[in-house]
């Protein structure tokens, strides 16, 4: 007797086909547009920083001393681009399963339309910080949504391609307000930017294509086994906290002198105005934040105190130059300071996650991650308040 064809079950019957995988160059050129779109907004606030604190048209300022000081410091301008972002992360696991990737993208791309927007028509200082602060709530969200959807690619290409567009997000847009700021007024020169959220939106919808299924849950643990589950956690985390802590002091030094020293780095003798000054030096130090990441391949560093005891020193070296009068020369030696500490930044940045991905196991990377990352931004909120305190020691006193 023949034998009999096997039935279909009407689960096989009615299932539809699976979409087609999406070819890898999309993949690496969506994630490296949605990287790029996400993380340049952020540079440019704090590029425009001094220009965002400017005293507007009919306001004075407060004095006219040798540092030339603003009202408010830039320090302020860090901690609004930071803080919103760093809640953000914080709340998000409490809401983030009920919101779909796609609204989470409009939503990304619906925040980062109205910072710019709104800094650009802000009519004074506190309307600006709540601008730049809306911006950072969207990267923040973003940072989020579309890494986790990278790592649920089956290789590691949607993160490497998001990785080099937030990268290149940081020499690119420092290096487009600069240009941009040289010819234009402040508002006029942030519009061209209004671009990149639809850009981003039209790089998730269209390039992007269809995620893959997802992964398949994890076994719930065995009664008694949960208590080793998190001992396993506690010991990733001591791990990352172990590996990333010279990288939170490089960055603590870092954004310190970004935002509270750079600022008060006047030059009178530059045929540059003060604004201007400030804008190269934060061009610089992102242009050499890119050499030092762009080069990690030839130079790997196992041990990272170094690089933050080197930091450190010339964050030291700059605030006494702030206090002591004429102790630097010229704006062509804080030019050169600033590419050396972009140098130890992103070499110190580079060298933290590849050796993370070197010491820890990959099922436990993630959490790693996480920890280092949470722990860097927790610098760079502290970097913003020490150097509103800075601010205010230094130009109060005149």
């Amino acid at each position: 007797m023949a034998d009999e064809e096997p039935l279909l079950s009407p689960e096989d019957d009615s299932a539809p086909p699976p979409p087609p995988p999406t070819s890898s160059w999309r993949i690496g050129a969506a994630f490296w547009i949605l990287g790029l779109c996400n993380n340049l907004p952020y540079v440019v606030m704090l590029s425009a920083a001094r220009d965002l604190l400017e005293p507007r048209p009919g306001e004075e300022r407060r004095n006219r001393s040798r540092h030339d000081c603003d009202p408010v410091g830039t320090g302020a301008v860090l901690l609004a681009d930071v803080v919103p972002a760093l809640v953000v992360k914080l709340l998000l696991p409490l809401a983030g399963p009920y919101l779909p990737d796609r609204w989470r993208a409009v939503a990304v791309a619906l925040c980062l339309w109205g910072s710019l927007s709104a800094v650009a028509a802000a009519r004074g200082t506190l309307s600006g910080l709540g601008g730049v602060a809306l911006g950072s709530a969207g990267a923040g969200l973003g940072e989020v949504t579309f890494l986790t959807l990278a790592s649920s690619y089956p290789s590691s290409s949607g993160i490497s391609y998001w990785s080099s567009g937030t990268g290149g997000a940081g020499l690119g847009g420092a290096l487009a307000f600069w240009g941009l700021r040289a010819w234009l007024p402040l508002p006029q020169s942030l519009l061209p930017f209004l671009a990149l959220p639809p850009l981003m939106l039209l790089s998730f919808f269209f390039l992007l294509g269809p995620a893959p299924p997802p992964r398949p849950d994890p076994p719930l643990p065995h009664p008694g086994e949960g208590g080793g589950a998190w001992a396993e956690k506690w010991g990733v985390a001591k791990a990352a906290l172990r590996l990333g802590a010279p990288l939170g002091v490089v960055y603590f030094a870092e954004y310190f002198v970004n935002q509270g020293l750079m600022e008060l780095l006047y030059f009178p003798s530059s045929p540059l105005p003060h604004s201007a000054q400030y804008r190269t030096l934060q061009l610089l130090y992102q242009a050499g934040v890119f050499v030092s990441r762009s080069s990690l391949r030839c130079l790997r560093l196992r041990r990272l105190w170094g690089l933050a005891l080197a930091q450190v020193l010339l964050a030291a070296f700059l605030l006494a130059a702030v206090a002591v009068n004429h102790l630097l020369p010229g704006l062509g030696v804080a030019a050169a300071l600033a590419v050396g500490e972009g140098l130890l930044g992103g070499g110190a940045y580079g060298n933290a996650f590849a050796n993370l991905g070197q010491q820890v196991p990959l099922p436990q990377q993630p959490l790693a991650v996480a920890v280092v990352t949470l722990m860097a931004e927790v610098a760079i909120a502290a970097a913003g308040g020490v150097a509103l305190g800075a601010h205010a020691a230094f130009c109060g006193q005149e």
